[in-house]
């Protein structure tokens, strides 16, 4: 435990969740040894931190280290930069180039994205970590070298190998250890240590006092899903910083800052755009579904209490459980983020354990409508919903086209695809 803490401070790691000390933990055991190490976790998760916590821990932290963006690199030139060229190997080769397994022999280098790596180059990267040797491009005499390869991906590698993009024996090469960084909403009880850090830090650069959220707006930190992990709370703690005139800042304002965590922590898919061509998934189609249908609820809520008030209806005192008063507000008159918006967030989010109170039978009272005005209600009709996936699809591209009059990007970025991908399926259902 007391490496651990000690590690942490040396690198500025923050954060108690058991998740990212379990990770923590084996990045240190494994970096004595010169074993391979795979590290997984989605975008934005510290992956590249911890390659170097490995490699500084290591018999190899005297030697060079070099983290390198394997996405990054075109396909015709990661050979060359990886393992060096001779001179006439290919147009423009006016020399011969030493590549990074050479330069760095001895050291650890870090292959970030590797499973952007072409299939060529994940042939040429198995050899080195079979024997320990490697071919110039241009050349036919091996070398040798002496690197420890750390790896990391946000993508499924056993995916990507179902796929065929991806080679099983590289991957259970590079899997020697692995380690699964946690994402962000994963870790909660980090959420708020490390908005704090962020606004200390640009507090002191900027000589400004440090914001500080009150408990509610804690909650909805800890309620988002952060999808861009710690770079989006970083970016987040700075917006803060600079927008906000109150060092306190309220739930209610810092939604009005940064409205997007006003979104919930609900499952969501997380496969590459790519499948069938970046088609719309169905699920994420069922859940803007379903999100309208709450809204509709919420909608019919306020229009039955509305409608006791007018009639001067006897109902129970129900505002110590909903939260609402005895004078319901009209539609036009609620602000965009209200705070029944704000607790109806923090409901979904208490504890269990907190029990609702409970009204004694004695203090109920009917609700009692008059009989003539049965009268002036029609029949109720029943209407079959449509249940299709595809017309819902086409219901869901057209309001947001009409959202946004006809800016496809904007509509494109509301409904979570990419702009290919709608313009495709605009050309496919004739919108």
């Amino acid at each position: 435990m007391e490496k651990l803490q000690s590690v942490k401070q040396r690198y500025g790691i923050i954060g108690r969740s058991p998740l990212l000390d379990r990770a923590l933990g084996t990045a240190i055991r494994v970096a004595k040894t010169d074993l391979s190490v795979l590290i997984t976790g989605e975008s934005g998760t510290g992956k590249e931190a911890f390659s170097r916590i490995i490699h500084e821990n290591s018999p190899r932290k005297h030697n060079k280290f070099i983290a390198i963006n394997c996405g990054a690199i075109p396909e015709g030139t990661i050979n060359s930069e990886l393992f060096g060229h001779e001179k006439g190997a290919f147009t423009g080769a006016t020399g011969e180039r030493k590549g990074y397994f050479e330069t760095y022999d001895g050291g650890t280098i870090f292959l970030d994205e590797i499973g952007e790596m072409p299939a060529e180059t994940q042939a040429a990267l198995l050899r080195i970590l079979e024997a320990g040797e490697f071919i110039r491009v241009g050349s036919s005499k091996p070398q040798k070298t002496d690197v420890r390869i750390v790896a990391a991906t946000n993508v499924k590698l056993q995916e990507a190998i179902r796929k065929g993009k991806f080679r099983e024996d590289l991957y259970f090469r590079l899997n020697t250890v692995p380690i699964q960084l946690p994402a962000l909403r994963d870790r909660p009880e980090d959420i708020y240590m490390l908005f704090r850090k962020f606004a200390v830090d640009f507090a002191e650069t900027y000589r400004t006092p440090p914001v500080q959220l009150d408990e509610r707006a804690r909650l909805l930190l800890e309620s988002y899903r952060w999808p861009g992990n710690i770079r989006e709370l970083k970016n987040v703690a700075e917006q803060v910083s600079v927008l906000s005139e109150e060092r306190m800042v309220s739930a209610e304002h810092l939604l009005e800052l940064i409205p997007n965590l006003l979104k919930r922590n609900l499952p969501m898919i997380t496969e590459s755009e790519d499948v069938n061509e970046g088609t719309l998934k169905e699920r994420e189609i069922l859940y803007k579904v379903l999100f309208e249908m709450k809204q509709d609820l919420t909608d019919l809520k306020d229009l039955v209490f509305e409608i006791i008030r007018d009639n001067n209806l006897q109902v129970p005192d129900v505002s110590p459980i909903r939260g609402i008063g005895a004078s319901v507000p009209r539609r036009e008159n609620i602000p965009r983020y209200s705070t029944r918006a704000v607790e109806d967030l923090l409901e979904a989010h208490k504890p269990t354990s907190e029990a609702s109170p409970v009204l004694p039978k004695e203090k109920l009272k009917p609700i009692i409508l008059d009989d003539n005005a049965k009268e002036q209600y029609q029949d109720l009709v029943v209407v079959d919903d449509n249940l299709s996936l595809v017309e819902n699809e086409k219901e869901l591209i057209r309001r947001a086209l009409k959202k946004h009059d006809g800016k496809r990007k904007e509509a494109a970025s509301d409904l979570e695809i990419s702009e290919r991908t709608l313009y495709r399926k605009i050309k496919e259902y004739n919108l």
